[in-house]
């Protein structure tokens, strides 16, 4: 009776990649998500700190700083969400990669 033969996996290094892998993955998502944050911070802050400075521009009529706090902000929040979907699912599929590897 024929045998089949697979390749012996060691558990412990199996286990030892899987554990490389997520602390890479958590390693970047931790970073992606300071620098994200450190932007939305930027933005937050920038726009109430220089507002003054930017009232005497106007656009259409209005303060310059109006834009930016009403407008402006809330493209910027919402390029941050997306840039971070975008980006999550660039390293999710890249874990998922090193893990099917790892298997």
């Amino acid at each position: 009776m024929p045998t089949e033969t697979r390749p012996s996996s060691d558990p412990d290094r199996d286990h030892a990649r899987i554990a490389a892998a997520r602390a890479a993955h958590w390693a970047r998502t931790r970073r992606l998500i300071a620098l994200l944050l450190a932007l939305w911070l930027a933005t937050s802050f920038g726009t109430v700190f220089f507002a003054r400075d930017l009232a005497h521009l106007s656009v259409f009529g209005w303060p310059l700083s109006f834009y930016l706090a009403a407008q402006g902000a809330s493209l910027t929040y919402l390029a941050i969400i997306g840039g971070f979907a975008w980006r999550m699912r660039i390293l999710d599929r890249e874990f998922a990669r090193r893990l099917g590897e790892a298997s």
